[in-house]
């Protein structure tokens, strides 16, 4: 263990990954970084997932395995991995147990780190599943402003964050918050960073560093089924909008991402989707205190073209029997509208 390299917690939550779990731990085993900690917590997996930890952490005393008392949901286990990180650690690295990194991972980012006090969070190029992703970034940026960061993801759609598993967190950030993850937020490792951001600089490696893989039942499946980026992305702009941006560029901005939503939802009424997906989005809407307008979804489908003019019976037999179907999460006369950004609080300067 070298004392010239600050001290990495790494933490992988687990469920049930018996199939994927070797693979996680030889990628963290084969870091040409060596001075870390690995914690894996499992949280009541009955696959044998645990058995595999221990296994391992016979092997080399670097890893620690801690079972959880009672099942938590995803993000509030996340949380309680992240409470096991050392006190001694600088800088802390989540991987989650069916996903791995590269070898030279952690020494790319922490070196990134180690450049700039200023930094609080560095991500990467990731590899999900055969895509290359967050690639946006100019190649000679490596240490960004990190008000910089969340305006061009605002307001270019600038994606750089990735996910939990791509990005090193400053340890003390992490330990300065009781819940670092926001446990109604399923995109709470996107929210997370804006919340970071507001007092640190970003930093980026221009390397793929980390795999994530896609496969059935998993987070990010289920969140592109049921596209939680829209309501995500409202969330995220109603909070932190106000910090990040003027009151026009907040309105504006709102205004199209509701447009926008009323286009894919009312698709979605001809795709004939169950309950559980518009259950999801009521809430998801009702939380941000807006609602699903009957009359603009349907005005929606007639602007997209929805409906034939060759054979407008059928298809309105298909919208109304979409309708029917999700007619519990719509109520009649609502509306969803713009948020008053001049009332949110203060807003951020370009």
């Amino acid at each position: 263990m070298s004392t010239n390299e600050p001290l990495v917690s790494i933490v992988t939550p687990v469920y049930n990954e018996s199939a994927y779990l070797p693979e996680c731990i030889e990628s963290v085993l084969n870091q040409t970084y060596k001075n870390w900690e690995y914690v894996i917590v499992d949280n009541c997996s009955k696959d044998g997932s645990a058995e595999i930890a221990r296994r391992y952490a016979a092997k080399d005393s670097r890893i620690r395995v801690v079972s959880n008392d009672q099942f938590l949901r995803a993000i509030p286990n996340h949380n309680h991995a992240l409470r096991q990180i050392s006190v001694d650690s600088k800088y802390c690295k989540i991987v989650l147990g069916d996903d791995w990194i590269y070898p030279e991972c952690l020494e790319r980012m922490v070196a990134v780190a180690e450049s700039n006090s200023r930094v609080g969070l560095v991500g990467a190029y990731l590899l999900e599943g055969t895509e290359v992703k967050c690639t946006a970034l100019s190649h000679d940026a490596h240490v960004s402003n990190g008000s910089w960061i969340c305006r061009e993801h605002f307001l270019h759609s600038l994606y750089v964050f990735g996910s939990a598993n791509s990005v090193l967190y400053r340890s003390d950030l992490v330990r300065a918050r009781s819940s670092f993850f926001n446990e109604n937020n399923i995109h709470a490792d996107t929210e997370v960073c804006f919340e970071l951001l507001k007092d640190s600089d970003f930093g980026f490696v221009h390397q793929v560093l980390t795999f994530t893989r896609l496969r059935p039942k998993s987070l990010a499946t289920i969140s592109a089924d049921l596209n939680t980026c829209s309501p995500g992305m409202l969330h995220t702009l109603r909070e932190y909008g106000p910090i990040y941006l003027t009151d026009e560029e907040q309105t504006r901005l709102w205004n199209q991402r509701v447009t926008e939503y009323h286009e894919f939802l009312a698709k979605s009424l001809l795709k004939g989707r169950d309950d559980k997906f518009w259950t999801f989005h009521k809430t998801k809407l009702s939380e941000l205190g807006v609602q699903i307008s009957r009359l603009q979804l349907f005005t929606t489908l007639l602007k997209l073209g929805c409906i034939s003019l060759l054979n407008p019976l059928s298809t309105s037999q298909r919208l109304f029997g979409a309708w029917s179907r999700s007619r519990s999460s719509s109520q009649s006369g609502a509306v969803l509208r713009p948020v008053n950004a001049a009332n949110s609080g203060s807003k951020g300067t370009a």
